[in-house]
């Protein structure tokens, strides 16, 4: 007979905390800039995203007000029933744009975006004539690692920025086999970078499919804030790029950068967009103004 899921529930919380490990919210009251106030007590925030303070920048926060008064405040649908609005599709365009890419598709978060992109290269593979391995860098992201195994696809992790061992496993390939490298440009938890110049080399040599989340890069490097790889003169070396709205941009969403091919068949196979709910139309006018105030 089972336990009670109280009981369950109780005791795998008590494990956590005994481990160190328990996870908890508390509340904490933006006061504008880099100041934020935590149990009454003013700090400088040195934890956020928010790399150019534009979470609260007026002109960004004036489009969303407008956009909101001329319109609904939700987009009411996912992007393929009739969720998708003319601020949508402007907002696409400007990433695009930004990221010298043919086309973008905006998702609700940076976490959806990286499981929509590994869905759609989840997808060549499942095709009998092209069959697919990922290659992920050790430190990626755990959205990146989560949609590996979700989508049961076949991978291998190497060394955190491990080229000797990426190049192993590359040269070690089967034969009609797609590979594709997964990593990010400047990393979420460590803050170091991926060493582009060297894996352009590889991509060469191999030519090896390129993801990589820029999610820490964009709005840091690069003209315009257009990510690392545009710092290292590398804009083309990833066929698909993955930016986050909810870092420097200031606000939320995510989007998956890539040719107008590959961006048509996330719409065919990326499950993470197809069923979910469009970011408000209000959102994405905010994100188009924060490139405009960016490149400003």
């Amino acid at each position: 007979m089972f336990s009670s899921l109280d009981s369950d529930i109780a005791e795998a919380l008590a494990d956590q905390r005994a481990a160190h490990l328990l996870r908890q919210r508390r509340v904490i009251t933006p006061l504008g800039g880099c100041m934020v106030e935590v149990d009454g007590r003013r700090c400088i925030n040195f934890a956020g995203n928010d790399y150019l303070g534009l979470a609260n920048h007026p002109r960004i926060k004036a489009a969303i007000s407008e956009y909101s008064k001329s319109g609904a405040v939700g987009s009411g649908a996912a992007g393929l029933i009739c969720g998708y609005t003319p601020a949508h599709a402007s907002a696409e365009a400007a990433i695009a744009r930004w990221k010298n890419t043919e086309a973008a598709v905006l998702l609700p978060s940076g976490y959806q975006a990286n499981i929509a992109a590994i869905q759609t290269l989840a997808a060549l593979g499942r095709r009998s004539d092209a069959k697919v391995r990922f290659l992920v860098d050790k430190l990626a992201h755990a959205s990146l690692i989560d949609a590996l195994a979700a989508a049961d696809a076949d991978y291998r992790i190497f060394p955190h920025n491990g080229l000797p061992k990426l190049d192993r496993l590359l040269s070690q390939a089967p034969a009609g086999q797609r590979q594709i490298v997964v990593t990010e440009s400047i990393f979420s938890m460590d803050g170091d970078c991926s060493p582009l110049l060297l894996l352009a080399d590889l991509k060469k040599k191999y030519g090896f499919t390129l993801l990589l989340d820029e999610a820490h890069g964009s709005g840091v490097y690069g003209p315009n804030g257009s990510g690392f790889a545009a710092e290292d003169g590398l804009s083309d070396l990833a066929d698909v790029t993955v930016v986050t709205c909810s870092k420097a941009l200031g606000l939320i969403g995510g989007a998956v950068c890539a040719s107008r091919a590959f961006c048509d068949l996330l719409l065919q196979f990326g499950r993470a967009y197809i069923y979910s709910t469009a970011i408000p139309p209000a959102i994405a006018a905010g994100i188009e103004t924060a490139l405009s105030v960016m490149a400003d």
